[in-house]
């Protein structure tokens, strides 16, 4: 049995993170997406919720599971019992830094290794951070997200109403 772990923030997960969760579980076993929680950053939604909204956003049934970790992604490769640490790329400018990170965990274990998809072009333009910034300005992420991430979205960062001055104030 192959298991692979996929860590990431998934600060909220995206169609982009979703179409690589779907490939890798055509490719493995078992797929545990690692929601990390990291102290030296900033987050949206915690540990917690993030790892719900992975959960919602997952079709029933299938090989995929969910869990939140902090710390090394090849430490949590390892507790999962994991030989695989799927990382996900989207343009040549992702792999310089994932390339360095992916040589550093197989020397921390060599016995786990890195494989790299890509994500599908529908969602190559894709981030986290994008997908925040167009909903919090009232901007459309219908079809970026899951319905349960929209919603969340919407509810965490909905715009501020426009404050209009009385347009027919009276003068006085």
């Amino acid at each position: 049995m192959t298991v692979a772990v996929y860590p990431g923030s998934f600060d909220p997960i995206h169609n982009g993170h979703l179409d690589v969760i779907a490939r890798a579980s055509e490719i493995f076993d078992r797929v545990v997406v690692g929601v990390l929680d990291n102290a030296l950053k900033s987050y949206l939604f915690s540990a917690t919720e993030r790892a719900n909204l992975v959960r919602q956003s997952l079709p029933p049934g299938g090989v995929v599971e969910v869990a939140h970790f902090s710390g090394l992604a090849v430490s949590f490769a390892v507790a999962q019992q994991a030989t695989v640490i799927i990382r996900g790329l989207r343009a040549v400018s992702d792999l310089d830094s994932e390339f360095q990170m992916a040589l550093m965990n197989r020397r921390l274990e060599p016995r786990v290794h890195t494989v790299f998809l890509t994500t599908g072009f529908a969602n190559v333009y894709m981030s986290s951070s994008l997908i925040k910034d167009v909903c919090a300005h009232g901007g459309g992420i219908t079809g970026l997200v899951s319905p349960p991430v929209e919603a969340a979205l919407r509810h965490r960062l909905a715009p501020p109403a426009p404050d209009i001055p009385e347009l027919f104030e009276e003068a006085r």
